[in-house]
């Protein structure tokens, strides 16, 4: 997919790209820090029909919404000769009681087999983290394991 990078001279920069649809879609990362997600009208790819401001810290959601569904498809093509093993998308939820743990707290690879694999925070992967990771509520945990491990996993994620 070829990307599209605008300087905008006072503002910042324009980064965008063509939707299968003739669309265009991008993000303005202005000089200040702060994003504009914006689409292109269906008539003239270079109008914008709708601008969105967002805070650093709901481009960073948005990144791992969609970046994290991205990994976990190329893990399962990688895995999908090996019967029995699944990765699958952990959230740890700022209500969580290991928002603010280690990885190591969850003792999760001797509770239920799932090995956490990256974690997914703020549109940044961290691969293979240890057990000295700490967690951070709005963290996406991509694990693998079976199907029984990935749902005693999830379990121990929501309630302890």
């Amino acid at each position: 997919m070829n990307v599209e990078v605008t300087p905008l001279p006072g503002i910042g920069v324009r980064k965008d790209f063509e939707l299968a649809s003739g669309r265009r879609i991008g993000v303005i990362t202005h000089r200040d820090g702060h994003s504009d997600l914006i689409v292109s009208k269906a008539d003239d790819p270079d109008a914008c029909a709708a601008s969105l401001p967002l805070t650093v810290e709901e481009a960073a959601t948005l990144s791992n919404l969609l970046g994290a569904p991205q990994l976990v498809a190329q893990l399962q093509e990688d895995h999908r000769e090996l019967p029995g093993i699944i990765t699958r998308q952990l959230h740890i939820h700022d209500s969580s009681r290991f928002d603010g743990a280690v990885l190591g707290d969850t003792a999760m690879r001797t509770r239920t087999g799932v090995s956490i694999v990256a974690v997914m925070r703020a549109g940044q992967v961290t691969p293979s983290p240890g057990p000295d990771f700490v967690l951070t509520g709005g963290d996406i945990l991509v694990a693998v394991g079976t199907a029984d491990g990935l749902d005693a996993a999830a379990r121990i994620l929501r309630n302890g």
